[in-house]
């Protein structure tokens, strides 16, 4: 294992979710615009407002995984790597659990313009990581995130094998 240094508390976890709900509100605001009146899903509005619903949902249950059951803090806090619960399913709960949530509200605004977003939170999510986070990891624990990292996704919740 690699030297052990204090985990940064909150990484870069303040700007993703930042970028993401300001992407999200603007998407909200700008939804009745004239310039996205051709992109309105009105005839699908049902089954989007479900699926949004669901969405929601999800990204809430996963972050309230994250935080308050495997107590990411408590880990941080003791230079530990957290592949307990939730994080033996995705890498990244936190921000996931946002980048799920904002893509239900996505889902409800209804316009199909805006479901470009879900891959750019996606995209953003992966290269912020890449860059940040997942290399101090990996100079931090070594193999054993690797490994880690080979068994469970960074931004989608997955249940291996």
């Amino acid at each position: 294992m690699g030297k052990k240094t204090a985990l940064p508390m909150f990484g870069v976890g303040p700007l993703y979710v930042a970028v993401v709900i300001g992407l999200t509100a603007a998407a909200f605001l700008c939804r009745n615009l004239p310039l996205f009146a051709s992109g309105r899903a009105d005839r699908l509005r049902i089954p989007l407002g479900i699926a949004g619903g669901l969405l929601i949902i999800c990204g809430i249950v996963l972050w309230m995984q994250a935080v308050l059951i495997a107590k990411i803090d408590d880990g941080i806090r003791d230079g530990e790597l957290v592949t307990h619960g939730v994080y033996a399913w995705v890498r990244n709960p936190i921000y996931a659990a946002f980048m799920i949530a904002c893509t239900g509200v996505i889902l409800l605004i209804g316009n199909l313009y805006f479901l470009i977003l879900p891959f750019v939170f996606w995209g953003f999510m992966t290269v912020l990581m890449k860059h940040t986070e997942e290399k101090w990891l990996r100079r931090t624990f070594g193999q054993p995130y690797d490994e880690y990292c080979k068994k469970v996704n960074r931004c989608i919740p997955w249940r291996r094998r």
